[in-house]
């Protein structure tokens, strides 16, 4: 992300923050064991406060997707990418296939058709900016007070 990023008012920023760091870890900006930026640097980055950050934050550790490592920061978990794409090719085939392929049907388009047409390139699930990465403040008196 970027201090120009803009929030979509059809949801809550807080959710807006987790699938932003969902489509990092998804696209390998972020892997097994790297720190989340910290709460206090993602807030003062976005003028957002600290508690949304961390309300966005706190739902990743609830999916086991981040964990908290005390007076450390927050870290990606191990198997979070694939607990991710699992969880998303079964939201696929489950919601967006059928209506893909009922429109395959109904246009009449072919095995060959499909394998035939040009490739998209392929964009990321949340088209935004990626929250900065960067690593927690080792720095006790830096800190912000918030348990990550």
């Amino acid at each position: 992300m970027n201090n120009e990023t803009q929030w979509d008012n059809s949801q809550p920023i807080y959710r807006q923050l987790r699938d932003r760091v969902v489509t990092m870890i998804l696209e390998g900006v972020l892997k097994e064991g790297d720190p989340l930026p910290s709460v206090r640097n993602v807030a003062t980055e976005f003028r957002l406060n600290p508690l949304t950050v961390l309300k966005g934050y706190q739902q990743l550790v609830d999916e086991q997707l981040v964990e908290k490592r005390r007076g450390r920061g927050m870290y990606v978990s191990a198997g979070a990418a694939a607990a991710l794409r699992t969880d998303e090719r079964r939201r696929f085939l489950h919601s967006d296939w059928p209506k893909v392929r009922a429109l395959i049907t109904r246009l009449g388009l072919s095995v060959e058709d499909l394998l035939q047409a040009p490739a998209a390139t392929p964009t990321p699930a949340t088209p935004t900016p990626a929250v900065p990465v960067a690593p927690p403040a080792p720095n006790k008196d830096e800190s912000d007070g918030l348990d990550h």
